[in-house]
């Protein structure tokens, strides 16, 4: 593809002049130990270049003290340097490392150091040595460099020549960062020697070291281009040759473009660490020149078909970073595609799914193809692997290739409904919503898919039969078209059914859809058909008699028989057992769940005998048939009123669902306002409903709508330079113009509001904290101050805590002299949403040493409000969490409010949490108010409440608040927090006079 000559350029490269003459000033070189580091990790290859910038930046080194009262003197480190061991000398070495970095240079130990330290053979008090000189004062007090260091210097250069390889390497590693020019001069011979050394550990920080001289004073080495591009050459270490192309792309970038060009036609079956060297120059490079992007996307092209998954990674994000077309997004794809399906490892496939994901958003319509290629991943057993690939799937459908995404969606359903896997509940569950949102966007495929998810309806377990038919109810709404066959196909299907949940929510999509006088007798002969033999209460008891006639009978002369069981024993059957079984195998389905004390389904059964009578009435039935179906009806809900109050039933009826078969009775009676029942029963229920899949749309439309305007640049945007952000927002302050990104000032009374009272005035210490809350942790900033004239020697601060909160470090203890101040800082790791407690005291030494003085602390409480977010959850899930969890706190509410609209309102904002119910509902003024309340901890923790409460005549707002939670904790600190609203909100307020 590429010519051997000018393929960069049009002449040919010189390394010579040329080299010396364009010499580009770049960002710095890493540590040799990255590529290496990420090179078996796919995931952390895209940080690889950020680590290098970084690299090149000054370090800041954080030095923890542990005891700032009790400090060594200078007499004290030269007694040690001088007649200690050199284990005592280490530990002196180390004390006098942190003194320097805490801010005392101590210039007067360099001589001890030079006569007592260095010449040590002791290879650990070697590796302090030389990070003192790093740190060490080197010029006097006028600027110029210390005679000292003439010593230190020659010390230098025997290591430099020390036949110990790692002695050289680790010698080399210290002059990058050296930064004294005088220091360096000396010592550049030795280390152009170090370039042809037989050790590969000691070229490659040759390298290093020779480009860090060249940073620091390019006359000390006006030739290390020469150098790093000749030893390029004649290299054969695959980390060497990395190391020096990193150096010779910041040293001269046509010599690197040289490189490159001469070994493009092997670049394939080069190291990877030099792949991606040039990786990162390439990409580098193109920000400074736009016009070459072509010809290095061409390279990408080449580089990307690497046997390295690394390389791979780096290559298709190098290439869709330079080239927007849709042949190399689609390349780029592709290879992200083939790295999620062949590596193990489920973090790497999250991360290039997500890529994949982001290259959808940045270029819609391009990578539609790529959907069947996908969900080839969903070979893998990790769920969230699953979930991900469906994700990103379900954003690439078109109409063009739905049908084919739904026939493999169907094959994963058919293969997980006989697995045995772990999580194959939740998969089926996966694929199941997956093909409910592809037959809601998509009409031609909804038919298909109704029927075979009607089909796995009676082999998948409840939550997943639950999801089909709260997706059938939404495309029999949806599309009218297909009611009848979907209703046709569901009325066959329930016989297979075993869940009272699900059996709800088929009756009341027969009588709502049923609108046809042939669809209403099919299912009237069903429902018929589930209830028995009528009345209930009659034919139990006849049953019961019979069976214990049967009892009777075979009392003392039971047939017996053995039986062989699956491990190959014998076991004795009992015929008047296996009877009882057989007849309670053959009662009908609901019938079975009403004797299971399931009334809230003999209830929603009821309404749907109404509402098929109401709709033959509509119908214009003849009145024989709608007149025996209506005596039919009202024995059917007599007889299992009868029922509840029977012995026959686990439970009894509740009160609820007796009222409502009571009501379904009466107006089946009723008579004289038979519209206005009509209305109720089969117009407004289904204008309640079709509101509420609106509202869903809604929210849906306006989530994408804000996905879109996030990731959308306006023409008009500012740019802001991070370099000039304070100076940008000061601007904009001064102009009365808000500025996003600009950062705001902190409002400082919302400081002062978060200081908290640690001790009394009178103590003779006063303390204070201001209580700092991140995302998993709490920092508290103490103010000690000395309210005595004496100094209170070796005061430390100890805290302890109570619930999920964790001490991460202990405050240093300090001397405060008379009236003085003193700042210490204590970090609290918070690990769930609990309420925690914080508590402490203060401790120093008395007049005598074996006598201390402690101060107790004010408790500070931790707000779990500052780790609770409002979040959104479907009604499904709100529901199956609600069932799932264990614990619940109701607390019952009296409240002098206005309105329930306001304690609504004030309920939320307190609590931080989000109003489930859709707005239509909770938006009336009314007397009486229902919601669900959903919110999520930054821990994971979901909190769910269900308000229900109702306004007085006279007044006062009452009712009651129940919270659900996994875990105690959360569910009692949200539940103080609701009582302690409603007890603020009771309270009169008092006006200053």
């Amino acid at each position: 593809m590429f010519t051997s000559r000018g393929w960069f350029s049009s002449t040919p490269m010189k390394c010579n002049d040329s080299i010396v003459n364009n010499r580009v000033h770049g960002c710095a070189i890493a540590n040799e130990n990255i590529n290496s580091w990420c090179k078996d990790v796919l995931f952390l290859s895209s940080i690889r270049s950020q680590i290098t910038r970084l690299m090149s930046d000054i370090g800041y080194t954080m030095i923890y003290e542990p005891n700032g009262a009790s400090k060594a003197s200078v007499n004290d480190f030269r007694k040690l340097l001088e007649k200690g061991k050199d284990e005592e000398k280490i530990e002196a070495m180390k004390q006098i490392l942190i003194t320097i970095l805490n801010g005392d240079p101590l210039p007067d130990l360099l001589m001890h150091i030079i006569r007592f330290v260095m010449p040590s053979k002791n290879k650990e008090l070697k590796k302090m040595l030389y990070f003192y000189w790093e740190v060490c004062p080197k010029l006097d007090a006028s600027g110029k460099m210390r005679q000292e260091m003439i010593l230190v210097c020659n010390a230098i250069q025997r290591d430099l020549q020390h036949p110990n390889e790692y002695v050289r390497g680790n010698t080399l590693r210290f002059l990058s960062k050296l930064k004294e020019p005088d220091l360096l001069e000396t010592l550049v011979p030795n280390v152009r020697q170090c370039l042809e050394h037989r050790h590969a550990y000691v070229r490659k920080n040759a390298v290093f070291a020779l480009y860090s001289i060249y940073k620091v004073a390019e006359h000390l080495a006006p030739d290390a281009d020469e150098l790093v591009y000749r030893f390029l050459y004649e290299e054969s270490d695959s980390v060497c040759r990395r190391n020096a192309f990193v150096c010779l792309g910041d040293l001269n970038r046509d010599a690197a473009l040289q490189y490159i060009q001469d070994n493009v036609a092997v670049i394939e079956t080069l190291d990877s660490l030099i792949q991606l060297a040039f990786i990162e120059f390439l990409r580098r490079d193109a920000a400074r020149n736009p016009s070459m992007k072509p010809q290095y996307t061409q390279l990408l092209e080449e580089v990307i078909e690497s046997p390295s998954n690394v390389v791979v990674y780096e290559a298709a994000i190098s290439l869709t970073s330079l080239s927007s077309s849709s042949h190399h997004i689609l390349l780029a794809a592709n290879k992200f595609v083939d790295l999620a399906t062949k590596e193990t490892d489920n973090n790497v496939k999250i991360i290039t799914l997500e890529r994949i994901n982001d290259l959808n958003r940045a270029n819609p319509g391009v990578l539609q193809d790529l959907s069947l290629e996908i969900l080839r991943v969903l070979s893998s057993q990790d769920l969230d692997v699953r979930k991900k690939a469906i994700d990103v799937t379900l954003s690439l459908i078109s109409s063009r290739n739905v049908e084919d995404v739904v026939k493999l969606l169907k094959k994963e359903l058919q293969k997980s409904s006989s697995s045995e896997e772990e999580k194959s509940a939740e998969y089926r569950q996966l694929l199941i919503n997956a093909i409910h949102q592809l037959a809601i966007r998509f009409v031609e495929v909804a038919a298909s898919v109704v029927d075979l998810l009607l089909e796995s309806m009676g082999t998948i377990n409840t939550a997943a039969a639950y999801e089909v038919i709260t997706f059938v109810k939404e495309v029999v709404e949806k599309f009218p078209d297909l009611r009848q066959s979907i209703i046709t196909r569901l009325i066959d299907a329930l016989p297979s059914v075993k869940s009272g949940k699900v059996f709800r929510g088929s009756f009341w999509i027969i009588g709502e859809y049923c609108e046809e006088e042939k669809l209403i007798r099919e299912a009237w002969k069903y429902l018929r058909s589930s209830i028995g033999e009528v009345p209930i209460v009659a034919s139990e008891k006849r049953l019961q008699e019979k069976d214990n006639e049967q009892e009777e009978e075979s009392s003392g002369k039971s047939t017996k028989k053995p039986v062989v069981l699956p491990d190959g024993t014998y076991a004795t059957e009992n015929a008047m057992t296996v009877d009882v079984v057989h007849q309670e195998e053959e009662k009908p389905p609901v019938r079975k769940l009403l004797l299971g004390g399931d009334f809230y389904l003999a209830s929603v059964f009821s309404s749907t005998l109404v509402k098929l009578i109401l709709r033959l009435q509509r119908l214009q039935t003849p009145d024989k048939l709608v007149n025996a179906l209506k005596a039919e009806a009202l024995l059917i809900m007599v007889s299992i009123l009868r029922l509840g109050e029977s012995s026959y039933v686990t439970k009894k009826i509740d009160e609820d669902s007796a009222d409502r078969i009571f009501s379904c009775i009466k107006y089946l009676s009723d008579e004289e306002d038979v519209e206005l029942i009509q209305k109720s029963f089969l117009d407004e229920t289904k204008d309640a409903f079709r509101s509420q899949i609106k509202i869903s749309e809604e929210r849906k439309a306006e989530a994408e709508a804000k996905d879109f305007h996030d990731n959308a640049e306006q023409v008009d945007d500012l740019i802001l330079f991070r370099q000039l952000e304070k100076d940008v927002a000061r601007n904009v302050e001064n102009e009365d113009v808000t500025l996003m990104g600009a950062n705001k000032k902190e409002d400082l009374s919302s400081r002062l509001n978060k200081i908290l009272q640690l001790t009394g005035f009178s103590d003779p210490i006063y303390a204070e904290a201001y209580v700092k809350v991140h995302q998993y942790d709490v920092v508290l900033d103490v103010l000690l101050v000395n309210q005595t004239t004496s100094t209170l020697r070796n005061l430390s601060v100890e805290f302890a805590t109570l619930g999920d909160l964790t001490v991460v470090d202990k405050a240093a203890s300090a001397n405060i002299g008379p009236h003085g101040f003193h700042k210490v800082q204590t970090t609290i790791k918070v690990s769930s949403a609990d309420t925690g407690v914080i508590f402490g005291n203060i401790v120093y030494d008395g007049q005598h040493s074996d006598e201390s003085t402690i101060v107790i602390l004010n408790d500070v409480h931790v707000d779990i409000m500052d780790y609770i977010k409002p979040a959104v959850c479907s009604e499904s899930s709100f529901r199956k969490m609600w069932n799932e969890f264990e614990w619940e706190n109701k607390i019952t509410i009296k409240s002098q409010m206005k309105s329930l609209k306001e304690y609504l309102d004030v309920l939320m904002s307190g609590t931080n949490m989000n109003c489930l119910t859709p707005g239509a509902v909770v938006g009336q003024e009314c007397s009486f108010l229902s919601a669900n309340l959903y919110s999520r901890s930054s821990f994971g923790e979901d909190a769910l409440a269900n308000l229900c409460i109702e306004q007085q005549s006279d007044g006062p707002i009452i009712g009651h608040v129940r919270i659900r939670s996994k875990g105690q904790g959360l569910a009692l600190s949200l539940g103080d927090r609701v009582a302690a609203i409603s007890k603020n909100n009771q309270t009169a307020k008092v006006q200053k006079v």
